[in-house]
């Protein structure tokens, strides 16, 4: 259940450092990965800031296409 709320919390706070939606930014991820980033790496992810979990999951996005800077 954690691990849910972990992803959910970073779907949106990631729609907010870049102006979208929740569902858009839920889209975004999917498409460049980040989900399953988020999946794969929740057990260090969670450990740090909201911030720097967010910063990781805009560059592991960006190594898979995604554009937003």
């Amino acid at each position: 259940m954690n691990k849910i709320r972990y992803l959910n919390m970073c779907i949106v706070e990631f729609g907010k450092m870049f102006g979208m939606s929740a569902y858009l930014a839920y889209k975004y991820l999917k498409e460049y990965k980040g989900l399953y980033f988020l999946d794969k790496c929740y057990e260090a992810e969670h450990q740090l800031s909201l911030d720097d979990a967010i910063d990781d999951l805009k560059n592991y996005c960006k190594r898979h296409g995604g554009t937003l800077e």
